[in-house]
């Protein structure tokens, strides 16, 4: 049994900051992470991070982006990101000066309700933790899930909150969609006879445009590459399927057809934008490390061993994708000799063979709360009157699902490839409210969330950047720290309090 004032889960970017910032507060706090390292995403292979407007950046994204220009001895924003063990090292540095109390390998198991107090949390091993206070840090939710706090997934309707761009997406041209007149069908590629699908294909039929269908951002890998001479090369991996990289070679065909290849940055991006020349291998395109046959609409509330095997399926997916790239030959000569300059670091990720530890859940649960994020909010630049952090970020969904479709052209119907979901619109400076980190009272009273806050599906696409994570985390454990202090429920915080203590501590809260 782990008593503590502060419990956090899942040491992501969030849950760091929130932990250091609770146990800087006095609080004695305890840290619980299922994996084995800390920072999330931060520390997993985002390293060149999406920032937004930087005045919006404070407290403790600002201190971890002035720890990362101590780190190499430079200007403060020289570089977006570090490389992932530096930010692992900069984490950890962190939570051994506040004396957090850290457990890693340790998921959730079942939780204690008392009413609607969240009594304790109970891990793998057995191990229980009781607190004053939670905090639920996880991309996934999971805490907030267990302790019965409402919750949403997926892509809701235009008609719940009114805004323009919920629901089901038009499928529109664009940098990520898939060219037309690719053939979905495994043994016609005239598109004109139905028969069993490609794999990377979701089965049909599309929601119908501005329906609430679920629909999950994609999730992948964010790979960090090298062209270091000490790189290793991308291993054929054992279990490879060559009919899996089908509609790759069909899509890299149709480009040569129309003398449109691209480099192969322009499929994963391969600019040396990491310290020690290392480059952050995004989702660029209709075909990319994203991963978009519908497997990540699964993964929020399934359970242990269906989310592990959406993850290997996701971890699959990134080798073989690098592997295909570098080394098939339908794959343009050009591609194949500038991937072939590149391979994974030797000196990240040694315990996970030099593939990141997280997988990039861009989305997964939202809490409900009586206060929801909206679209209108963001492109309003609303500045609630509890503001306890500030967004900039685009409005940014990933494509939702590679499916396909009839064009019913004369004299028969053919059958297209379609990629619906990407949108990408900018937004002015908003606030986040403390209202959107805390549960429903009658549902809990002693927990914040700092990741699956109060948002809807499209106001969370701009949220959902790690640095807003590393302001919603401290805010979180502030508040947190103050609530187990002083002996009150979460939804009692002295909110002006919070925001005066939160600026003493570097926050941002007006531009």
């Amino acid at each position: 049994m782990i008593d503590a004032d502060v419990a956090v889960y899942g040491a992501t970017a969030a849950g760091v900051c929130a932990a250091v910032s609770a146990a800087r507060r006095g609080a004695r706090v305890v840290l619980v992470e299922p994996g084995q390292h800390v920072g999330g995403m931060t520390s997993g292979g985002l390293g060149y991070t999406d920032v937004g407007d930087v005045r919006a950046l404070g407290g403790m994204a600002a201190e971890f982006r002035s720890a990362i220009a101590a780190h190499y001895g430079v200007a403060v924003g020289r570089y977006a990101g570090p490389e992932p063990h530096v930010a692992e090292q900069i984490f950890r540095r962190w939570l051994d000066e506040a004396h957090v109390e850290v457990l890693l390998g340790h998921p959730l198991r079942s939780v204690e309700m008392r009413g609607a107090r969240l009594v304790s949390a109970t891990f793998s091993g057995s191990t229980t933790v009781t607190a004053d206070v939670f905090v639920d840090a996880g991309y996934e939710g999971d805490l907030l899930a267990a302790a019965g706090v409402s919750y949403r997934v997926g892509r809701e309707s235009r008609a719940l909150h009114g805004e323009e761009f919920a629901g089901r997406r038009e499928v529109m041209p664009g940098r990520h969609a898939t060219p037309e007149w690719i053939s979905p069908f495994r043994d016609d590629p005239s598109g004109r006879a139905a028969g069993p699908l490609l794999p990377q294909i979701k089965p049909g039929p599309l929601a119908e445009v501005g329906t609430g269908d679920g629909g999950i951002m994609s999730y992948g890998y964010r790979v960090c590459l090298s062209p270091a001479a000490d790189r290793i090369p991308f291993p054929r991996r054992d279990g490879y399927d060559e009919a899996h990289w089908e509609l790759g070679r069909r899509l890299f065909a149709d480009a040569a057809r129309r003398n449109e290849v691209l480099a192969a940055g322009r499929h994963l991006g391969l600019e040396p934008n990491l310290p020690g020349g290392k480059a952050d291998g995004n989702s660029l395109g209709p075909f990319s490390l994203s991963v978009l046959d519908g497997s990540a609409w699964e993964y929020p509330d399934a359970d242990a061993a269906r989310r592990e095997e959406i993850r290997l399926h996701h971890l699959h997916h990134a080798q073989d994708f690098l592997w295909f790239l570098a080394n098939d030959p339908a794959v343009p000569a050009s591609v194949r000799t500038e991937m072939q300059r590149w391979g994974l670091p030797a000196d990240e990720f040694a315990d996970t063979d030099h593939l990141p530890h997280q997988l990039y859940v861009r989305e997964a649960r939202r809490m409900t709360s009586d206060r929801i994020l909206t679209e209108h909010d963001l492109r309003a630049g609303a500045l609630p009157a509890d503001v306890i952090a500030l967004g900039s970020y685009h409005l940014d969904v990933r494509e939702v699902q590679r499916t396909w479709r009839w064009v019913h052209e004369h004299p028969d119907p053919i059958a297209t490839v379609v990629t619906e979901g990407y949108l990408s619109v900018p937004v002015p400076v908003y606030g986040i409210g403390y209202g959107s980190l805390v549960p429903r009272r009658e549902e809990c009273e002693n927990l914040v969330v700092a990741v699956c806050v109060s948002a809807s599906h499209v106001a969370f696409s701009s949220l959902r950047m790690e640095p807003q994570y590393q302001m919603l985390g401290q805010a979180a454990g502030t508040a947190a720290a103050s609530a187990a202090l002083a002996g009150r429920p979460v939804q009692d915080v002295d909110v002006p309090r919070l925001q005066d203590d939160l600026r003493d501590a570097g926050a941002v809260l007006a531009v």
